[in-house]
């Protein structure tokens, strides 16, 4: 029992002591440093949220063309069906005209998946950024503490 306390002691220990020394810039004479890196993911973030906001923007614009494309196949498809079923009572014209309307169709249909894919394409920038972001925040905040605690040490 006595072991285990004091093991569980040891471990509580090193948990607290753990993030002193995980801290980069430590002294005051990593100020330097250290507001040079701040600088570095403030203008970081910055560029990341410019980028996110002009993602963001085009986003409408993608859904959009999906959509549209997505209607245009689909009138197409409605118009190749009633061109087959015309063309299965009728003349060698209207079977061409039939494999023409399939093919348009077809086309279209294409376009819509590429129409869909790109939109799928921004959803994971944004995801991406929106990732990225969080990270040089997190970044930011620590090197917040760091600075809280070489601040500490200056005014002791």
């Amino acid at each position: 029992m006595k072991s285990i306390y004091q093991a569980l002691c040891t471990i509580v220990l090193l948990a607290l002591i753990t993030p002193a020394f995980a801290q980069k810039y430590r002294t005051p004479a990593d100020t330097g440093k250290l507001n040079a890196e701040y600088v570095k993911v403030q203008n970081k973030i910055a560029e990341i949220t410019a980028k996110l906001a002009e993602v963001q923007g085009n986003l409408p614009e993608y859904q959009t063309k999906a959509v549209n494309a997505g209607n245009t196949a689909q009138t197409a498809v409605q118009t190749s069906d009633a061109s087959a079923s015309k063309a299965t009572s009728g003349n060698i014209g209207d079977v061409k005209d039939a494999k023409n309307d399939a093919n348009e169709a077809y086309d279209k249909a294409k376009d819509a998946q590429s129409a869909n894919k790109n939109v799928g394409k921004q959803n994971e920038k944004i995801r991406s950024l929106t990732r990225d972001l969080t990270k040089q925040r997190q970044r930011l905040k620590d090197l917040d503490v760091m600075r809280a605690a070489v601040n500490a040490q200056l005014y002791r």
